[in-house]
């Protein structure tokens, strides 16, 4: 069957045309005489169209079409009328009705109208679905103390219009973060844009943010709206501000104070209503110290700041997230839902992760292709996540040099490569967690040249 067609008209003679005719074009045809009888009906088995009178003797379409929207507003209803007026065609659209249709009945736009609305319907539901796997996506796992205040910041910041700064390691989650943060905002109906400033060329931040009229410059055949007029009444997120150099910085801050901008090559002033989001795995004071980050710009953004913790900091997590990502990726691959054993999680545990949750993802989207049994052992997971399958072959390592000082050295090196990875390069945290003088650290780090 193409669909569930339910008819509603005091006509009899209507009735009868119509179920015929739509039941020759394979609509399965429910009818009706009157408002409450079709009320009931909707009750018991709700069609996918309703094709509705505007005059009847019980209670008259337009009546009739209110209570179907406040009870199913979702379903799509047609109205039909012999003695249809501007208005009331005006009055049956402001109550959500899909189209209206005047009698004498064309066949032709009956038929028309009503693939159109079950078009509607579909495209409804994938819509639906859509945004459901975007809400999956982007729904942050885990209930670790660290991940649950996590969550109560976003829960308190979100609905506001205040400006954030997620501060984080790479591979943490901060875009995560954001797409949460505007999904749970007024603004989540309204766009969300993405940039990164890492990768925008210095000479190309002017026309890529603020966009550019037609001849602005060789090569700008149309005009382009840049990422803060797309991002209107919506949300912009900054991914690694820290990266962004102090020329484009100094753009920016115009922008996010003024909330204007003119268009490269343009004279039109253009305002915007654009709630901000930044991240960085950066520390921004440390940045400003050695000048490669505005002051008033950090302040300017500095709103809320939110830390997203790293993995290894949330070990709790680590079941639960690669459980959603054993089914996640055993969807993909359309094969059966793996598992870890107990020894493969434990080792998993006793990892550092300095490549946070995005390394974890990617480690078991890797076991569910390349492991070909149901179950993942300890057996399948390679080095570096076995800590203890690598250490025999770095003791052996050390004991092939011939003097101490070069063995301590390759150590050193190897040692604070090693940290400064699994704090994203920050050298403060780095030599708190190693238990040295930061400024030893500096001269290690200069010495070894890394």
């Amino acid at each position: 069957m193409a669909g569930t067609i339910l008819i509603v008209d005091d006509e009899p003679s209507i009735l009868q045309s119509l179920c015929g005719i739509l039941s020759d074009e394979g609509f399965e045809v429910i009818t009706a005489d009157g408002g409450l009888r079709a009320l009931n009906i909707i009750k018991e088995t709700i069609p996918d169209i309703v094709l509705l009178d505007i005059w009847m003797p019980d209670i008259d379409g337009i009546e009739t079409l209110q209570r179907i929207r406040e009870l199913y507003p979702s379903l799509q209803v047609i109205m039909i009328s012999g003695h249809g007026t501007i208005e009331t065609a005006v009055k049956a659209t402001k109550l959500g009705a899909y189209d209206f249709i005047e009698k004498p009945l064309s066949l032709e736009k009956v038929l028309l109208s009503v693939n159109n609305a079950l078009n509607y319907n579909r495209l409804e539901a994938e819509l639906d679905l859509f945004r459901e796997r975007e809400r999956q996506r982007y729904q942050i796992g885990g209930h670790s103390r660290a991940i649950t205040h996590l969550k109560e910041q976003i829960k308190v910041v979100a609905p506001t219009n205040a400006w954030v700064l997620i501060v984080g390691e790479n591979g943490t989650g901060k875009e995560l973060v954001a797409h949460t943060i505007h999904r749970l905002s007024k603004r989540s109906t309204k766009p969300f844009v993405e940039v990164n400033c890492a990768a925008i060329p210095e000479d190309l931040i002017e026309s890529e943010l603020f966009g550019h009229e037609k001849g602005a410059f060789t090569g700008a055949t149309t005009m382009k709206r840049g990422k803060f007029d797309q991002a209107n009444e919506g949300t912009l997120f900054l991914d690694e501000i820290g990266d962004m150099s102090l020329k484009a910085q100094s753009k920016v801050l115009r922008i996010l104070q003024e909330q204007r901008f003119e268009r490269v090559g343009g004279n039109r002033t253009i305002t915007v209503d654009t709630r901000v989001i930044v991240a960085t795995n950066k520390n921004l004071e440390e940045e400003i110290v050695t000048g490669r980050f505005r002051e008033d710009l950090y302040f300017r953004l500095n709103v809320i700041p939110i830390w997203v913790p790293p993995l290894r900091e949330r070990v709790d997590d680590i079941s639960e997230l690669v459980d959603e990502f054993l089914n996640e990726f055993s969807l993909a691959t359309k094969g059966e839902c793996k598992h870890l054993s107990p020894d493969a999680m434990e080792l998993l545990k006793k990892y550092s992760w300095p490549g946070n949750v995005r390394e974890l993802r990617n480690l078991i989207e890797r076991m569910v292709i390349m492991c070909p049994g149901k179950a993942i052992h300890a057996k399948d997971i390679p080095p570096p996540f076995d800590r203890s399958r690598i250490e025999e072959t770095r003791v052996e390592s050390f004991f092939s040099f011939d003097t101490f000082k070069e063995a301590r050295e390759t150590f050193e090196r190897s040692f604070i490569t090693s940290k400064l990875k699994q704090f994203g390069g920050n050298i403060s945290k780095t030599a708190e967690a190693i238990g040295v003088e930061r400024s030893n650290l500096h001269k290690k780090i200069k010495a070894y040249g890394l």
